[in-house]
């Protein structure tokens, strides 16, 4: 598998919704980041599908190098 291409370098702030599905774009290539618009289809990779337990603030990684998928551990400041 190739890596993702990294969208950004810093996360986006969402306000999720109890009880809604999300879908996470992992590829890099979805120009609705930090969701998925399917621009992956065809290639390697696939959403990170969730549904928020809770309403609640979440930072979404745009580096797509997080080892929490979905969610901003700090890996892009690595990069």
């Amino acid at each position: 598998m190739k890596n993702p291409k990294i969208a950004g370098t810093s996360p986006i702030a969402v306000e999720l919704e109890k009880g809604k599905r999300y879908a996470w774009c992992t590829c890099g290539e979805s120009e609705k980041q930090p969701f998925c618009d399917g621009k992956h289809k065809g290639g390697d990779f696939s959403p990170q599908v969730f549904v928020a337990e809770e309403s609640k603030t979440v930072h979404l990684c745009t580096c797509k190098q997080t080892a929490n998928p979905g969610f901003c551990d700090g890996a892009h400041k690595r990069l």
